[in-house]
């Protein structure tokens, strides 16, 4: 992965990430209370590893059509994700958080990509739930599938596809993908040409895991990217993979370290307030998404600047004005104890810049620069990545440097997200 960082300023793209002691990675038997949310507790030593993982969200179009309002009913959707870290077996993760009725998959199958919507001949495996080929998922739960006999890289594309005979109604899905979903009438779940799939979206639907085991790595030394929509990877490239989080397992896998990062970010999230289509807020979402992990061993924080830049639009989803930087601490130290119960190291990230953009405004600066300087002096996470001094124009440090800017002045570019990437200290990790 080759930097795009003028040669000034990689020393300031690598300065800001200091560590203040590691906690002992053991996930303590207990569930989070109510004020967190209800999960499971996967986050100690199992035999799998998350290799890919998307939040789910509500069915709605905030940025324009999708396939989530209407649901599916005889149809195949397939999906193409990159998997962070590889091993010999595999299943996936289902989720009806957000359906009206019980979510009924006729069948499912993971397969090697090789093209769009076409398969490796040869690669496709059948996925089992409880050894069945059927499965109904529960109004407001998730299920897994059985592992499968299954080879994959690190990163390396695997396609999974979903079978749905019956009526769905409104499907639970993640709104920006930042890659291409495909649809196709009837059933071709085994298909290999993807012929059959002529509709295309650019939204996961139902998918919200894809786990490997039988890896190189036995250890809890999975990531977790949680956060808004610049973790999510707005402003980056469809089909390319260069999210931030992409970049860091790029980054990882180059040094000789695969492990997966898994993106838990959410287009529109906020800390403290919940949003309809957004995802709920973070501090009750952290634990039903960021927690319920398998053999995770960090998270890294960003997350805030629509608590902040809301106020700012005064949008009709948004009844509660006037978010505090002491609330938003709050919030931060919140999931930072949530994280500490299950035995994660918490990595807090400062806010990036916004000047220039709709959520420009110098009270909004100025709760910015409040925030991030707790960040950073406060001791309160484990270790701390400076996003906004890696992004920031020298001329200008409350704008984005124009080559890390994607044009809005609030989301970074392909090379903004690569520049994250390289001011994580993978010592750290």
């Amino acid at each position: 992965m080759t930097s795009q960082n003028p040669s000034w300023r990689v020393g300031a793209a690598l300065l800001v990430v200091a560590a203040l002691g590691a906690l002992p990675l053991v996930a303590p038997s207990v569930s989070p209370d109510s004020s967190s949310g209800s999960a499971p507790a996967k986050t100690g030593r199992t035999g799998w590893h998350g290799a890919w993982a998307a939040s789910p969200q509500a069915p709605a179009e905030p940025f324009g059509p999708n396939w989530s309002l209407r649901g599916f009913a005889d149809q195949t959707v397939r999906q193409v994700v990159r998997v962070g870290v590889g091993g010999t077996r595999a299943r996936i993760e289902l989720s009806n958080r957000y359906g009206r009725t019980p979510l009924r998959i006729t069948g499912a199958t993971i397969a090697r990509t090789d093209k769009g919507a076409s398969v490796s001949p040869g690669s496709v495996r059948r996925l089992s739930f409880g050894t069945e080929r059927s499965v109904a998922v529960p109004v407001g739960g998730t299920v897994s599938s059985d592992g499968v006999p299954f080879t994959a890289g690190a990163l390396e594309a695997v396609t999974v596809t979903l079978y749905l005979a019956e009526p769905t109604g409104p499907a639970t899905f993640h709104t920006i993908a930042s890659a291409t979903s495909y649809r196709a009438e009837g059933d071709h779940s085994v298909d290999t040409t993807g012929a059959e799939f002529r509709e295309t979206s650019g939204s996961w639907y139902l998918l919200t895991g894809v786990e490997v085991s039988g890896g190189p790595s036995a250890r809890r030394d999975g990531i977790v990217a949680f956060g808004d929509s610049i973790t999510d990877g707005v402003g980056s490239g469809v089909d390319r993979n260069d999210r931030y989080p992409d970049e860091l397992a790029e980054r990882l896998a180059a040094a000789g370290r695969p492990r997966s990062v898994l993106n838990h970010g959410i287009g529109g999230n906020q800390l403290t307030r919940d949003k309809a289509w957004a995802g709920g807020r973070g501090v009750h979402r952290f634990a039903l998404d960021a927690l319920t992990e398998p053999n995770v061993g960090t998270v890294v924080v960003l997350e805030g600047i629509n608590d902040i830049g809301a106020d700012r639009q005064g949008a009709a989803d948004d009844p509660t004005a006037g978010v505090s930087v002491d609330q938003l601490v709050a919030g931060h130290r919140e999931l930072i104890r949530q994280a500490r119960a299950r035995g994660l190291r918490a990595i807090g990230a400062t806010l990036t810049p916004i000047k220039g953009s709709r959520y420009d405004s110098p009270e909004n600066e100025a709760q910015r620069d409040a925030f991030n300087q707790w960040v950073r002096a406060s001791g309160a996470y484990d270790a701390v990545v400076d996003f906004d001094r890696a992004l920031s124009d020298p001329a200008d440090p409350d704008r984005l440097l124009p080559v890390y800017d994607s044009g809005d002045h609030l989301h970074p570019s392909a090379a903004g997200y690569r520049a994250m990437a390289e001011a994580i200290d993978l010592d750290v990790l």
